[in-house]
């Protein structure tokens, strides 16, 4: 049980958290690809790209523990993506990836959350896939002093594991030559947050799932779903659409990956496949 300052008493489980970040972050930048198994489900490659290749998110996609994750009223594809963060300790530029193990202030589970429906549209940049209010959940907290490459990665949906990997086989780049390629020519700041990447099977979720990021030694965040209404400007800009771009990347490739990651998927909750 918590104490809170005002007398309270009550179950952690049950609070929602704040993003554990101070200061706050002038930006979060995510990598697209970096894990093996995901080369190999999206594009029948190990490697995916010769180099590693990013987008940024707004700091208004900041979440925390327990969070709500909205689903717009149109929107079919909220796909969540697990992976580790690494969160800058102190002003970053023009370093090797050996000094940038001195530069990160710790690691925390996220998840990179994005809307699949808006794939054909911002030119590639993905600010409305993966850049709307509360699609980056970070925490419980932040741990420093363990290795991310050595820990295992898990996600779970409504319970049920959808997402695994042991880091350190599958990353193609860690985050130490992340942060040397970004701040070849991008200054890192304290707080700013790097997503490194998610393995295979990333999917959509709908209103009253339940998902979590687990890495072993670092912590387990925990978000879940509920309705959104459409936006009151609805039918300006561009639309949600179902197009086969956005079916390739939301509904994924299940030939190439486990089959306990998809009947676990397919699983109603509380039910049998």
């Amino acid at each position: 049980m918590l104490r809170l300052d005002d007398g309270r008493v009550v179950d952690p489980s049950v609070l929602q958290h704040l993003p554990p970040l101070e200061p706050v972050p002038s930006k979060i930048i995510a990598v697209h690809l970096s894990y093996s198994s995901r080369g190999i489900e999206s594009r029948n490659n190990p490697k995916p790209t010769e180099t590693p290749t990013y987008f940024t998110k707004p700091i208004t996609a900041l979440n925390g523990h327990g969070g709500e994750l909205v689903k717009p009223d149109g929107v079919t594809y909220l796909n969540y993506e697990g992976e580790f963060a690494a969160i800058i300790g102190k002003v970053t530029r023009n370093v090797t990836p050996e000094e940038a193990w001195d530069c990160i202030a710790g690691f925390a589970p996220v998840l990179d959350m994005g809307a699949q429906d808006f794939r054909d549209t911002d030119q590639g940049s993905m600010l409305r896939v993966k850049g709307m209010d509360g699609f980056c959940p970070i925490g419980p907290g932040i741990v420093s002093g363990v290795d991310p490459r050595k820990e295992t990665l898990r996600t779970y949906k409504n319970g049920l594991l959808v997402q695994e990997a042991n880091i350190g086989d599958e990353m193609v780049w860690g985050p130490d030559y992340m942060i040397a390629d970004i701040a070849r020519y991008i200054t890192l700041l304290p707080g700013d947050v790097i997503l490194t990447g998610t393995p295979a099977h990333s999917r959509s979720l709908d209103p009253g799932d339940v998902i979590e990021v687990e890495i072993t030694n670092i912590g387990r965040l925990r978000n879940h779903v509920v309705a959104g209404p459409r936006p009151r400007a609805d039918g300006i800009g561009h639309p949600p659409m179902d197009t086969p771009e956005v079916r390739r990347v939301a509904l994924g490739f299940d030939e190439r990956v486990r089959e306990d990651f998809k009947a676990n998927y397919r699983t109603p909750r509380g039910g049998n496949v």
